[in-house]
Parts: structure tokens; sequence; C-alpha cells
């Protein structure tokens, strides 16, 4: 196969982009104003005086592109790219717009760029190379970030409240006694007594093991936002809890309780009794749309993923923030790290009065997970090393 503009790619393309689009609009309703907004902005794009110096007229995806490299390819403030690329509210979130093979259009017209994935009047063209080919173009979809720098945090991360983990199954015995397992090993678990480990439709097959929930606290009001539960590592339930009839010394039999099975799959600690079982998180789709939050974001940051072992946080480290799910916080929001403003003493003043100097630009973060109170950023850039307290607000 070598150019596919055929009517075939065009519908799978739009039958994605509906289905998408339509589930994110009844979740997602906007005002009458932000949909003539946004019909204003797909029509007309962004100024050319918002782009990149060296924006290229005409660019072929390649295999390892992110959404966010080509956003900063063509535009100084890459969290612009929805306007740039002319979606609409409803589709704004649709991850299957742009995959390797492609080729983008860069239209000045009348002082306005728009970014096209095809020239005016003719098929959209996607090159691809000469293999069989199994998987749709949504599968290939462009991926925001690199996937292996937040992969592990999709699933990792668990916020949870303060009595969750204390309910979840428990790991209560290991093979020979040993104290410490690690990945290929094989442990024993037990459910709560209101619902066991079972192998069942419906019911989850792969866990999260985890221990020590942390307090994950506003720095701010000190309020408590959720607990941030320690990943240990993954396991596999290959076996539900029983019921068993033994055989006793007086020719019966007696029901003995028999706990479940788990297979453990990898591993970032040691595991140990007592360690708890969650569920493992269904993945999202990685290929969400790097984009500017639509209200006012005021965010602090909570903590450095990692635990103690993190003081400050650099490029391409995670961040947990005080605003989520409640707060209109959305994966692919991009945010402006800010300095917390150092205090210190003025030692040209004779009093040596303590003052607190203002707080500086220093980098970008994009939302990638969210939870009801709480969100986990990636670090995108950064001046000056992030610390807990720092500030997050919209780009500009």
């Amino acid at each position: 196969m070598g150019i596919l503009g055929t009517a075939c790619g065009a519908v799978t393309l739009l039958a994605a982009a509906l289905a998408s689009s339509t589930a994110w609009a009844q979740n997602h309703p906007v005002t009458a104003a932000q949909r003539a907004e946004a019909q204003q902005v797909a029509s007309q794009g962004i100024p050319v005086t918002e782009l990149a110096p060296s924006a290229p007229d005409v660019y072929v995806v390649k295999r390892g592109d992110t959404l966010w490299a080509i956003s900063g390819l063509y535009l100084r403030k890459p969290w612009r790219w929805p306007e740039l690329w002319g979606m609409n509210m409803q589709s704004i979130a649709n991850p299957h717009l742009i995959f390797p093979g492609q080729t983008l259009y860069l239209d000045r017209t009348g002082g306005f760029a728009r970014l096209r994935s095809g020239l005016p009047g003719q098929p959209e063209e996607v090159r691809i190379s000469p293999r069989t080919r199994s998987d749709s173009l949504a599968d290939t979809a462009l991926p925001t970030l690199q996937p292996h720098l937040i992969e592990p945090f999709l699933v990792e991360p668990q916020v949870v409240d303060a009595d969750t983990l204390e309910r979840a199954p428990r790991i209560v015995a290991t093979v020979d006694d040993r104290v410490l397992m690690a990945a290929g090993d094989r442990v024993y678990a037990r459910g709560d007594m209101t619902k066991p480990l079972e192998i069942a439709p419906g019911e989850p097959r792969y866990f999260g093991i985890y221990r020590n929930a942390v307090a994950l606290k506003d720095p701010v009001t000190s309020e408590i936002l959720g607990y941030e539960a320690q990943f240990v590592g993954k396991g596999e339930l290959v076996r539900g809890e029983s019921l068993e009839d033994t055989p006793n010394a007086k020719g019966g039999f007696t029901t003995e309780y028999v706990p479940a099975t788990v297979d453990i799959m990898s591993t970032r600690e040691e595991v140990r009794a007592n360690d708890r079982l969650l569920p493992t998180p269904a993945r999202g789709f990685l290929s969400y749309v790097p984009r500017a939050p639509e209200q006012p974001v005021s965010a602090r940051v909570v903590s450095i993923y990692g635990g103690s072992a993190f003081a400050n946080a650099a490029q391409n480290q995670v961040v947990a923030i005080n605003m989520g799910q409640q707060d209109g916080i959305e994966s692919g929001h991009v945010l402006q790290l800010l300095t917390g403003g150092q205090r210190i003493k003025d030692t040209t003043d004779e009093a040596k009065q303590m003052i607190r100097l203002p707080s500086e630009k220093n980098g970008m973060a994009m939302v990638f997970r969210t939870f009801d109170r709480v969100s986990y950023a990636l670090i995108l850039s950064v001046r000056n090393q992030v610390r807990v307290g720092d500030t997050l607000v919209n780009p500009r």
C-alpha cells in the first residue's frame, strides 16, 4: 500500500471522530458563547504572529513524534494547538486526529494561520509503510507525550479515601514463609468478608500492590485531599478464595478457608505480608489534546511523586496538584509553573527585614491523570527545581 487517500480511510476517521466527540460532548456540555467562539477559531485559526519562527509549511508526521512536540514545532505557545488545528468544542478531546504518515499543511491566509491535513479540494493523504496492517488508523494515533514518561503513572498512583486501603484485599502468606517476595513469586491474599477475591465475569484479575497510604495535604489549607498509596508492584489473581472440605481424624470432613492465589508480575519493591491489592484501573488513551484550561486555575504542588526520596522535582518528573475533576481539571490541560517566591533577609536594611521575592515563571506542566480532588502532571520544561507549594496557573 502506498498512499491511502480513499473514502475508506476518510470514513474510518470520520466514524472515530464522531464517536469520540459525541461521548465527550455529552459529558462536557458547552454554552452557546463557547460554541460560537470555538467556531470562530475553527474558521480563522490564530494570528501568524503566534507561529514559531521556523514553523514548516509542510510536515509529514513520523513515528516517535508526539503531539506536544509538533505543537512546539508550530507554535510559540504550544497549548494553543486546538486553535491552530481548528477544532471545535465537541472534538477538542478527540485523540484520532493526527497519526504517523499524515501530511500537515500550514495555511497562512489573511494574517491567520491554520493547520490542515490536506490541501483544499484534495483528499487527505496518509503515507504508510508497505506491510500487512491489522490495526486501524485510530490505533496508531499520535501520543500527546512520550509514552514511556507517563505510562507507569497511568496505573501506579492511586488516590483513595481513608478507609479504602484498609478494606482492600491483603496479602496474608507467602510461599515457604518467605518474608520478601519478588516478580515471578506466588503469594496468597484474602479479601473483605463481604467481597472475597473471586475469578468471575466482571471481577478484576489484575491488581496493583500497595502499602502505606500517605495523606496528601493541601499546602495552603492543610486539608487532606486524599491518600496516596505507595506502589509496590503488580499481581494477577490466578485462583479465587474458597471453602474446601478436608478429611479429619474422626472420619468426617472439616470445612476450611483457603485464600486466593496471586502471582507477582512485577515489583518496584519487595512484596510482603499485609500489602494491599487495588484493582488496576483501565488505561486511558494517551493522545489527548494539549490545551489551556477554559476556567481560571490557581493550583499548588501537593507532593512530588516518589515519596520522601525527592525534595525537588525536575523536568520529566511527576507532581501531584491540589485540584482535580471536581475543579474542572482534565487530562491534557497545560499549566504554567511559578516559583514559590523565596523569603530572604534584606541585608541592605539596618533592620534586616524579611521580604518575599515575587513569583516567577518557571516552566510548563501537563495534567495526564485526574482524581476527584487531586491530579498528576508531568513537568514538561523547568528553569529551576519545583518544590511543594509552588503554584500552577493558566499559561500565558
